[in-house]
């Protein structure tokens, strides 16, 4: 290629950038388009912190480690949240006799998995995308949750 081929497709390409005001607009108005939605999801968020205490989250395990890492995964993955919290109920947990796969499962899904958040997730970016990415976290949720609980056994 010539220099002034490089020259003008440089031009060209220059031409065809949007301005930086335009794309600052255009973004302002997705967000203004999903804050009914992000709003109703924090929402959410709220009420699953305020109504789920870790006493009610104590008397769904028994004890069986298969059971109790499905049992966490999908209880964690209902009542998402902040981490922080998570942290403070696994803690709560475990003081209260529950295993660590249970706990272990509960927090990596409280902060991956999320169900709350799947319309807000599938509105940003897509069905299929939401859903495979769910399904791999479900499916790595259990097998970390048990990985972790077989190492804290080793190294203990």
């Amino acid at each position: 290629m010539t220099e002034p081929d490089t020259e003008k497709k440089q031009k060209k390409m220059a031409s065809q950038k949007p301005s930086f005001q335009k794309v600052l607009q255009k973004s302002g108005l997705s967000f203004l388009a999903m804050t009914p939605l992000l709003l109703a999801t924090i929402g959410l968020v709220g009420i699953f912190q305020v109504l789920v205490t870790p006493k009610m989250l104590t008397s769904m395990f028994r004890g069986n480690p298969l059971l109790d890492t499905l049992t966490g995964t999908l209880s964690g993955a209902v009542a998402a949240g902040n981490p922080i919290v998570s942290y403070i109920i696994g803690g709560e947990l475990l003081n209260q006799g529950v295993s660590l796969y249970a706990v272990s499962a509960f927090l990596l899904s409280w902060i991956t998995l999320g169900f709350i958040q799947l319309p807000a997730e599938i509105e940003v970016f897509g069905g299929r995308f939401t859903l495979y990415r769910n399904i791999l976290a479900f499916i790595f949720v259990m097998i970390t949750a048990a990985l972790t609980t077989l190492t804290m056994q080793v190294l203990s």
